[in-house]
C-alpha cells in the first residue's frame, strides 16, 4: 500500500477533477510476493490507476492481490467501472485503503467486488490515503477545494519591506520546495495586490517540470491586472483565470481575454470578493487542491473565514525590521501557529531556513 500511495502522488495536480489514485498488483506463487503490475491515475483523470495496473499485469493478474489507495469506481462515467475490469481480470483479493466519499461509489465498488467472490479488505493505510485524497474528499464533502496556505516570513515575523515592497526572504532550497508544492496543486491563487507588487509568474520552474505548472488564479475584483504583467503575458502558455467582481469593466475583461486569460465573475460586496463563493465556483470547475500564495491581507482573510486546511510556513533566520510588513494583516503570526484549528505536524531545516507544516485538526 505504501508503494501504491507513492505511485498515486505522481498524479497530484494533474488528474483533477478525479483523485490521484495509485494501484499495485502482487502475486505470490510460493516463492515470495512479486509485483506484476503498477498504475496511477493518468493526466486529466483517465485512464484510472486500476486499469493501468491491470493492463501492465495482463494474465498475471489472475489470482493476484490488488492494492489500491481508493475504492474502485462502480459507475459508468467516461470509462466503464474499474470494479468490472477487476472482476474480469480474475484478481482474487483487493486491499483498498478507504471508501470513496463520492455518492456514486461510496461502498458500491467494494460491494460489487465482494458479490463476484473477490476477497475485499478495507482500511489499510487509511490515514495516509485520506491525506493523499484530501482534495477529492474536501470537494465532495464541503463543495470546495482543499486549501494550502503558504507563507514565507522573516525571523521577526515580516513578509515584506516597508511600503508593501517585496523582499526575498528564504533561500534557494526553500524556494525550490515552493515550486514542488505548486507542481502537486491543481491551482495556485493570489490576490491582485501581490500580482501588482511582485509581478509573479506562479509557475513550477524546477528542471524538467515546467509542464507541471498549475492553473494560476488571481482574485481581482476591479480587473486591475496589467496586460503587460508576466501573468497576463504568459496566459496562452500556462492557464490564467482571473476572478473579477460582477461590476468590473468589460473593456478590461476583453483586453485580458484577448491575451488568453479566462475572466470569471464572482460575487462581491463593497469591492471585495466572497471567498467562500469563489471556492465553491472553483470546485464546480473541478479544482480539488488549491495553493494560496498571497500577501498578508488575503492570507488573513482565508484564515478568518476558516478556509485553510493546511499551511506551510517558511521561516528565514534574517530580520527585516520593525517597519516591515507583518505576515498577517492586523494579526500576530500566532493567529496561524496557535489558532487551535491548525496543528503543527512537521518541521524540518532546509538550508538556512525552517519549514513548518500545519494541518487542520
Amino acid at each position: 500500500m505504501a508503494l501504491a500511495l507513492a505511485l498515486g502522488q505522481r498524479g497530484l495536480g494533474r488528474t483533477w477533477p478525479n483523485p490521484a489514485v495509485g494501484a499495485v498488483i502482487v502475486r505470490n506463487d510460493g516463492a515470495g510476493p512479486i509485483i506484476v503490475g503498477r498504475g496511477w491515475t493518468q493526466p486529466s483523470g483517465r485512464p484510472h490507476a486500476e486499469t493501468e495496473a491491470l493492463q501492465r499485469a495482463g494474465e498475471a493478474a489472475r489470482g493476484a492481490t490488488l492494492y489500491v489507495t481508493l475504492e474502485p469506481c462502480s459507475h459508468h462515467g467516461k470509462t466503464p467501472p474499474c470494479a468490472d475490469a477487476i472482476v474480469a481480470s480474475g484478481v482474487a483479493r483487493v486491499v483498498s485503503a478507504m471508501v470513496d466519499p463520492n455518492p456514486e461509489v461510496s461502498g458500491a465498488g467494494h460491494w460489487r467486488l465482494a458479490e463476484a467472490g473477490i476477497v475485499v479488505e478495507v482500511g489499510v493505510g487509511a490515514d495516509e490515503a485520506a491525506r493523499a485524497h484530501a482534495g477529492h474528499i474536501r470537494r465532495l464533502r464541503d463543495g470546495r477545494p482543499h486549501v494550502l496556505l503558504k507563507l514565507a516570513v522573516s525571523a521577526d515575523g515580516k513578509a515584506g519591506l516597508a511600503g508593501r515592497r517585496p523582499a526575498v526572504i528564504t533561500g534557494e532550497a526553500a524556494r525550490a520546495r515552493v515550486h514542488g508544492l505548486r507542481a502537486i496543486s491543481d491551482a495556485v491563487l493570489t490576490g491582485i495586490g501581490t500580482a501588482l507588487a511582485d509581478d509573479p509568474l506562479l509557475t513550477c520552474r524546477l528542471p524538467g517540470m515546467t509542464e507541471r505548472s498549475p492553473i494560476r488564479i488571481v482574485l481581482d475584483s476591479a480587473l486591475r491586472l496589467r496586460p503587460e504583467s508576466r501573468l497576463a503575458a504568459t496566459a496562452r502558455e500556462v492557464p490564467l483565470w482571473i476572478v473579477a467582481g460582477e461590476g468590473a469593466p468589460t473593456k478590461r475583461s476583453e483586453a485580458l481575454q484577448q491575451l488568453g486569460a479566462e475572466v470569471l465573475r464572482g460575487a462581491s460586496s463593497a469591492g471585495t470578493l466572497d471567498l467562500a463563493a469563489v471556492l465553491r465556483d472553483l470546485a464546480e470547475r473541478g479544482i480539488t487542491r488549491l495553493m494560496v500564495e498571497a500577501g498578508p491581507i488575503l492570507a488573513t482573510a482565508f484564515l478568518a473565514a476558516d478556509l485553510v486546511d493546511e499551511a506551510v510556513l517558511l521561516r528565514a533566520p534574517s530580520l527585516i525590521g520593525a517597519d516591515g510588513i507583518d505576515a498577517l494583516e492586523g494579526r500576530p503570526l500566532e493567529a496561524l501557529t496557535r489558532s487551535g484549528r491548525l496543528v503543527l505536524t512537521d518541521s524540518e531545516t532546509i538550508g538556512a531556513d525552517t519549514i513548518e507544516r500545519y494541518e487542520r485538526r
